[in-house]
């Protein structure tokens, strides 16, 4: 079994050497630019631990790393444009160096790309892999749909949300995971228990993520801090304040997320007080704990020995303690 810090060097190596010079450079230089911005990288490095784990040669994942990878800046492509997001990773977003023609566009090519990598696969391995990346492709999409729906809604409820998020990152961990396991010839069990384990991950992750949108700054984050907020998502900061606040807190967070501010930096300030005022921050950081414990209850449902399962536990570790 490989080290997991092997695996993260490996991970890096395999999108690093694969470059889209082909023409027009108009389509594929902003593919380059969006891979190559030395990201997490978080749902290949799960392919390859899920891969690894049941012993298997990583070399028979390495198309499928690509895959994953390509299908997820797809996304984040397409969710900045629809956000107005100026960042992504610490530099300008893709629709804001190139434009959002060629922005939508170079997204478009990573989509069918991610599948070209798919069909370089095993054979007997494609229609399983090609399944589960159509899959978890859909799911994303309505997990960004229900996103969008909920900046219009007032009543959205915290199942709501775990629920969105699950579509949105939860099911991309769990995906990552079962393509390995598929690669490796897993049983349907321990594919299944995989898939939990990323599931939960995903959601604990996404929790963090709300958190750090919040309280980080931009040169950790790399990302504009407080865009949540500016941007009226309901995400479970507001929705714990909107149900631990008081009749009048809930009254300023309900005008704060509906009313035209000008002032977006004054907006921030005083949704941030009342979610310190009400200790969302703690809360979030309980469930998160709670989403960790199912991913680690779900780990160990799994077939193999205790050491080949460590690289996930060395993930999930890693994973919720970080600042980016």
């Amino acid at each position: 079994m490989n080290k997991f810090e092997t695996l993260q060097a490996r991970v890096n190596e395999i999108i690093e050497q694969e470059k889209q010079t082909k023409q027009p450079l108009s389509l594929y230089e902003p593919v380059d630019y969006a891979i190559h911005q030395k990201g997490k990288r978080l749902r290949p490095l799960l392919v390859l631990i899920a891969t690894d784990m049941f012993n298997t040669d990583i070399a028979k994942a390495e198309k499928a790393c690509m895959a994953i990878e390509l299908l997820h800046n797809f996304t984040l492509v397409h969710d900045d444009i629809m956000d107005a997001s100026p960042l992504r990773r610490g530099v300008p977003t893709i629709y804001q160096k190139y434009g959002i023609n060629k922005a939508i566009l170079s997204g478009d090519v990573m989509y069918a790309l991610s599948y070209q990598y798919i069909l370089q696969c095993e054979k007997d391995k494609i229609p399983s892999l090609t399944k589960t990346l159509t899959s978890v492709l859909i799911n994303i999409c309505e997990g960004q749909a229900l996103d969008m729906a909920f900046e219009e809604r007032n009543d959205v409820s915290q199942k709501e949300y775990i629920t969105m998020i699950s579509l949105k990152t939860g099911i991309l961990f769990a995906g990552a995971l079962k393509m390995g396991a598929i690669i490796a010839d897993a049983d349907v069990e321990d594919m299944n228990s995989l898939s939990e384990f990323g599931l939960y991950s995903g959601i604990a992750f996404q929790l963090q993520d709300d958190v750090l949108d919040c309280w980080s700054d931009l040169s950790s984050f790399g990302k504009v801090s407080g865009t949540d907020i500016a941007d009226n998502k309901k995400t479970i900061l507001y929705l714990l304040a909107m149900e631990k606040a008081n009749d009048e807190d809930k009254a300023l967070l309900n005008k704060l997320y509906t009313e035209k501010i000008i002032d977006i930096q004054k907006k921030i300030q005083d949704v941030k007080a009342i979610f310190e005022k009400y200790n969302i921050k703690e809360s979030v950081e309980t469930m998160i704990e709670q989403y960790t414990d199912l991913a680690l209850n779900s780990l160990n449902k799994i077939s193999t020995d205790e050491e080949s399962k460590s690289n996930l536990k060395t993930f999930i570790n890693q994973l919720l303690n970080r600042n980016k």
